[in-house]
């Protein structure tokens, strides 16, 4: 094989990352679903006080926004406190001129990445933003909640739900933010899902098969 084209294999992502990654994929899709229907129930539920359609899709759409909910607090952890460094050192390309030249130069062709982390500054950017939307959306999501429910969890958020209500301007606005957050999920995920094919196209690494096995495949000269 010629040099230039010898690959190392290099471990990007840890199980945990992996499994709150593909976790997280699955309850967006599920809270987007049921978000929708939720907003508009489009079905009739049959003629059975045994089946409650409606019921059963906020029950789904509860238990996913909880998981969510720790997902996301568990992200922010790991990003902050795991001993592999991998992600924080992204931040290094952030701070650089260069280093977003040389993204956005590769974006159209013309030459390759070079990272001192897992992502380039746009992605980091990106992630980040879309942390705090999901941090934000599990928020306002938790006031919803407790606006619904008063006992156990929704009476212990209550005092902080109905201050966060009052803030955002009542419980109407709570829930068009909700809504407008969860398009910018949409957006994000459509987005997301074809530059990360992309890019293993592009590029023959940071592809989609990184955040399934955990590696990813640089040239000798790529920076990890």
């Amino acid at each position: 094989m010629n040099h230039s084209e010898t690959r190392i294999r290099t471990l990007v992502f840890s199980p945990a990352i992996r499994i709150f990654h593909w976790l997280r994929a699955l309850t967006i899709l599920v809270l987007v679903i049921t978000g929708f229907y939720i907003a508009w129930p489009f079905l009739v539920a049959p003629e059975s006080t045994d089946v409650l359609v409606q019921g059963w899709i906020r029950f789904a759409h509860l238990i996913c926004g909880f998981i969510l909910t720790a997902v996301t607090l568990a992200r922010f952890y790991l990003y902050f406190f795991s001993r592999s460094d991998i992600e924080r050192r992204s931040f290094r390309d952030v701070m650089s001129i260069k280093s977003w030249i040389t993204q956005l130069k590769s974006y159209i062709w013309m030459g390759h990445l070079h990272k001192a982390g897992v992502y380039g500054p746009l992605q980091f950017v990106t992630y980040v933003a879309i942390s705090f939307v999901s941090l934000v959306i599990c928020i306002t999501g938790l006031v919803l909640y407790a606006n619904v429910y008063h006992e156990g969890l929704g009476g212990m958020l209550w005092s902080s739900a109905a201050w966060i209500t009052a803030q955002m301007g009542g419980l109407a606005q709570v829930r068009i933010w909700h809504h407008y957050l969860t398009w910018a999920f949409v957006i994000f995920v459509v987005i997301h899902v074809y530059m990360a094919v992309w890019s293993g196209i592009r590029f023959k690494h940071n592809s989609v098969d990184s955040i399934v096995s955990g590696y990813d495949y640089p040239k000798p000269d790529s920076h990890h």
